[in-house]
């Protein structure tokens, strides 16, 4: 990048007022949690690792449940990067979140209860990358 040498006063004056109120950064934390509509909480799960997943889902999980929400749109990826093709002993099918966290969910009787069902998205929702859980309420 090449330093602009002698900036104009309106050049600084733009800049004052832009840092001032910065309106087009945004926080991707807060926006992931402010993703919500009137019945369905949306949350990616893209990085995480298995364990952390699904401790995020509980966690969903039991928070939409005190909020009211009907359904939970996972993004979860299609597992295309996952590397566990190379370890022969790993399941290159339960190794991604798009299998793991349904069995997770299903394998607890804590979070099933409260869950009426899981499936693949509809394709405008991130089809084979998401998940929907419909919770009981």
């Amino acid at each position: 990048m090449i330093k602009k040498k002698n900036p104009t006063q309106e050049d600084l004056e733009t800049w004052k007022n832009y840092i001032k109120n910065p309106t087009d950064i945004v926080d991707k934390d807060e926006q992931k949690l402010a993703k919500k509509d009137n019945f369905r909480f949306k949350y990616d799960l893209h990085g995480y690792s298995l364990s952390n997943a699904n401790e995020k889902i509980e966690e969903l999980i039991l928070d939409c449940i005190n909020k009211k929400f009907k359904e939970l749109l996972i993004i979860t990826g299609k597992g295309i990067h996952s590397n566990t093709s190379k370890d022969v002993y790993v399941s290159s099918k339960f190794s991604k979140l798009k299998y793991s966290v349904p069995d997770f969910i299903n394998s607890k009787p804590s979070l099933s209860k409260y869950v009426s069902s899981i499936s693949t998205a509809n394709l405008k929702d991130g089809g084979d990358g998401a998940i929907i859980i419909k919770l009981k309420l």
